[in-house]
């Protein structure tokens, strides 16, 4: 089993930065890839970014540029934010993926202000 927990969202002003921060636990193996997503009121959840253990990162296409995931030795996520704009107000999850499971974290919450 393996257990994931978000942190570092808020409130931030259009513009302003933040950064959130994914703590894996339990079996995790390697040849993993995590990835955020987020979910908007309203909205189908979507795939902000996702880094594969290679390396490799991709982003969707409304945050590269200002958005930067990144992963630790000690299976530590991270989505650092910057420029951020009103309509990236979400609930961001994190997700881990390993021998076709999926493991989700119970998402935090960001908010922009305009």
């Amino acid at each position: 089993q393996v257990q994931l927990m978000e942190s570092g969202g808020g409130l931030v002003q259009a513009g302003g930065s933040l950064r959130l921060s994914c703590a894996a636990s339990g079996s995790i193996y390697s040849g993993n890839y995590m990835s955020w997503y987020r979910q908007a009121p309203g909205k189908q959840r979507e795939l902000v970014a996702r880094i594969f253990s290679s390396g490799s990162i991709l982003y969707t296409d409304s945050v590269k540029g200002r958005f930067t995931i990144s992963r630790d030795n000690a299976n530590t996520l991270y989505l650092q934010m910057n420029s951020l704009k009103p309509e990236d107000t979400s609930v961001y999850y994190c997700k881990l993926s390993q021998y076709g499971y999926d493991y989700w974290g119970k998402g935090t919450l960001v908010t922009v202000s305009s």
